[in-house]
């Protein structure tokens, strides 16, 4: 099968001729997917594309006419695809749905870390030899409530470190994970308790109707003085204004972030003798109480490799004809 992958990184590209094994023709491009780009899909079977890229209605539409008929994610998420389109086209979509959330809780974890014990801050100064201690300040860990809002895979890996931590740990998930009740003393509770109650709150849920900027002025006025945010889910999760504000006004101590709500486009590239012209994550960038990485929580050898070796599976089952568990497209399947 040929196939193009978009938005290609120095970094996966090794991984992605690993699993492959030259069964499928792999075409690697750096530019990104999109209405203007889709025609880079000429004579390809297949594309593959990452969390970045835009297969919106129009871009879809393009593809189909340019002959394309599967689309392999490189990531768990999709809203950055148009599923409805997909299905109603005939293009067959399927993603990674679990690829290492031990990668993307233990990144939450290193953020959380690092923002409380104040280690950039403190790593700056020694730089210049300054070893002062002033304003490096910090808590333990231990006995302090952690909210985790969103107990899938990712948020159920959260929850059993920050059990071996000795927090008392808060969910919220229209889903409850029993096991996580009964192994590790979660308690479910209402998302206006579990903001009211937690010393850290952890976002782990997908991006969608339901959950875009869920953490909004509103739940950040019943958060606790101080509370430390961290997000490794998806960056519009959060309404960015309002937070900004949070940490103005103290009410949000620290905030920990591998994901942002303008992020495409800026993240993935370097910007450093262009710098974007974006007031919010400049205004973030500029607090020593935000730590902000550029979407790379999954970033370990593991998940590279399950990611890739997904995403060949993905296209090995389409190439014989078979049906994916991965798929997302299928008739009857929730979208």
């Amino acid at each position: 099968m040929k196939v193009v992958v978009f938005s290609s990184k120095d970094f996966e590209i090794p991984y992605l001729e690993e699993a492959n094994k030259g069964r499928h023709q792999l075409t690697f491009i750096k530019e990104s997917l999109s209405s203007k780009t889709a025609i880079k899909a000429v004579g390809y079977d297949a594309i593959s594309i990452f969390s970045a890229d835009d297969a919106c209605f129009n871009t879809i539409e393009k593809l189909r006419d340019f002959g394309v008929k599967f689309i392999a994610l490189r990531s768990a998420g999709y809203d950055n695809v148009s599923l409805r389109t997909a299905t109603r086209l005939g293009l067959k979509v399927a993603n990674v749905p679990e690829y290492s959330p031990n990668a993307i809780a233990e990144h939450a974890v290193a953020l959380l870390l690092a923002v409380n014990r104040k280690l950039i801050v403190s790593n700056q100064r020694v730089k210049y030899f300054n070893f002062n201690l002033n304003n490096l300040v910090g808590f333990d860990l231990k006995n302090k409530t952690v909210g985790i809002i969103g107990t899938g895979r990712i948020g159920a890996v959260m929850t059993k470190i920050m059990h071996g931590f000795g927090c008392n740990i808060l969910g919220y998930d229209l889903d409850q994970n029993q096991e996580l009740v009964t192994k590790y003393n979660l308690r479910y509770t209402t998302l206006k308790e579990l903001c009211a109650e937690a010393d850290i709150i952890s976002l782990h849920v997908p991006l969608n109707t339901a959950t875009h900027q869920l953490i909004n002025e509103d739940l950040i006025y019943e958060m606790k003085d101080g509370v430390i945010l961290i997000n490794t889910a998806r960056g519009a999760v959060i309404n960015t204004e309002a937070v900004i504000e949070g940490l103005k006004n103290r009410k949000i101590g620290a905030l920990g972030m591998d994901v942002y709500e303008n992020e495409k486009g800026v993240f993935f590239s370097d910007h450093s003798l262009n710098i974007p012209d974006d007031d919010l994550l400049i205004a973030l960038n500029a607090r020593p109480n935000v730590l902000i990485t550029g979407h790379h929580a999954f970033l370990t050898e593991e998940a590279l490799t399950s990611i890739a070796e997904a995403t060949i599976y993905n296209l090995d089952c389409w190439m014989s004809k078979k049906d994916t568990e991965n798929e997302l497209t299928k008739v009857g399947k929730t979208i």
